[in-house]
């Protein structure tokens, strides 16, 4: 495939920001995304140009550091997938991509394709664990009996990898979806019902002042989910802010 490149470039945190158009030859519809921009920045480097920077890491969909704004979409066309799964099968030949950073307040951009997503951690320092007693006598998490439902909702929404693509692809800029994920997965297991008041209350006040936007139900981020975080999980965490609310005082 031959296909029109149009990315997103910034030379640093306080430059402005251009769009840049770039010519690729011969794409094999099996290559990844991220290979054909790894096609791209060898002819720029051999032509002694700037490669363009985008993140990427395990390039098996765990890690989620791959998360690029394709065409309007987080991740791309494809669904439950992240970037470094979405493959070059899914374009045609003479098509042009538009290639951007996350778009959000709260993840500002390094360089080029890169942002910075530590108000995600920043989140999850705020209230994303738990405290275990390490004195000897802890017990083994495997001899809490959880019932299966609890588990497995849990486990889904465990699944959540902090990509960010929930707030690119949201009209506010939402980090809802993520903090709900987190504080579902732990408010369901025992291990996690100690310090749910706190935790809930915590996140949800650090997300706010990281300046993402508010949730306002439309879904979107669901949808351009890699892991197909559901929307029952914004339902549960405002559920555990509401009740947290009306006894956190008496803790």
């Amino acid at each position: 495939m031959n296909l029109t490149l149009k990315i997103y470039r910034q030379d640093g945190p306080n430059a402005k920001g251009r769009m840049e158009t770039y010519q690729v030859a011969d794409i094999s519809e099996h290559m990844s995304f991220l290979e054909m921009l790894d096609v791209l920045n060898e002819q720029l480097v051999a032509k002694g140009e700037e490669p363009v920077a985008f993140d990427h890491d395990c390039r098996e969909g765990i890690c989620g550091m791959c998360s690029l704004y394709i065409n309007g979409e987080a991740h791309g066309p494809d669904r439950g997938v992240t970037t470094c799964q979405l493959h070059m099968r899914k374009f045609k030949d003479g098509d042009t991509i538009y290639i951007e950073p996350w778009r959000s307040k709260a993840f500002p951009v390094v360089k080029d394709l890169v942002v910075d997503r530590s108000s995600f951690d920043r989140i999850m320092a705020a209230g994303g664990f738990v405290s275990v007693n390490t004195s000897g006598n802890t017990q083994d998490a495997n001899a809490i009996p959880i019932p299966k439902t609890d588990a497995d909702k849990a486990f889904d929404a465990a699944t959540c990898i902090g990509c960010g693509a929930c707030v690119a692809t949201c009209k506010n800029a939402s980090a809802m979806l993520f903090v709900s994920a987190k504080v579902s997965q732990l408010a369901l297991l025992p291990q996690g019902k100690v310090e749910r008041t706190h935790r809930v209350l915590n996140m949800v006040e650090r997300m706010d002042k990281e300046g993402f936007g508010n949730c306002t139900n439309t879904g979107a981020c669901e949808v351009e989910c890699p892991k197909g975080i559901s929307l029952e999980n914004i339902a549960r965490m405002n559920r555990e802010y509401l009740k947290a609310s009306l006894t956190a005082d008496k803790d």
